[in-house]
């Protein structure tokens, strides 16, 4: 008999757990180690104000590898929904896959969330006023660089609008998923197996 690579995209794993199914069996989920970092020939770079994915192989930092495991998935045993939350902003995303959710997932989701979605008034005046000027000139600088105007045209105007990515500022890269029961308690109220913290970096 034919052995499967143990994080081998496809549905070779028995059942996918709904969310009912995992508070039942209080299953303790294996995280790939793409998203626990922890893989050492492959470090996913994943930026989630441009959506960019590869990844790069300690061995040859001299180029960047394609994002081919998109389809593995992204917890052993496999679920229908993970629960994402992160220090740096006040958001709860949850990514869904009925067939198991993947790394491709967990990276369209974020991405959506973070690009399409905007911080409401609320939110902005939530912040303290130093932090509200932070955001509004990595607002300005995203949306200038996004915009492809020339060095003799004029600077768009400043945008009257922030995505979610603009209040992470400089902490736009992917790192990690980790576990921090503590904090998933303090933030909603209750910790579950797929309950994970997004840890976010500069690069």
């Amino acid at each position: 008999m034919d052995s499967i690579a143990k994080w081998a995209a496809g549905t070779a794993y028995g059942p996918v757990l709904s969310q009912t199914d995992l508070y039942l069996l209080n299953a303790d989920l294996e995280l790939n180690p793409i998203l626990a970092n922890d893989s050492g020939s492959f470090q996913l770079i994943f930026n989630l104000s441009t959506g960019q994915t590869n990844g790069y192989n300690p061995d040859s930092r001299d180029r960047d590898i394609p994002f081919t495991q998109k389809d593995e998935p992204a917890t052993l045993p496999r679920v229908e929904e993970l629960i994402i939350i992160t220090e740096v902003s006040p958001w709860c995303t949850i990514i869904k896959n009925p067939q198991g959710v993947t790394l491709g997932d967990v990276c369209t989701t974020m991405f959506k969330e973070y690009s399409e979605k905007m911080v409401t008034e609320k939110e902005f005046d939530s912040l303290p006023p130093r932090q509200q000027e932070q955001l509004r000139r990595y607002a300005q600088s995203a949306a200038a660089a996004g915009g492809n105007w020339s060095y003799y045209s004029p600077a768009p105007p400043p945008p009257t609008q922030y995505r979610r990515a603009d209040w992470l500022r400089e902490k736009v890269f992917f790192d990690r998923l980790a576990k921090k029961e503590g904090y998933a308690k303090q933030r909603l109220g209750y910790n579950a197996p797929n309950v994970f913290v997004l840890v976010l970096s500069t690069y």
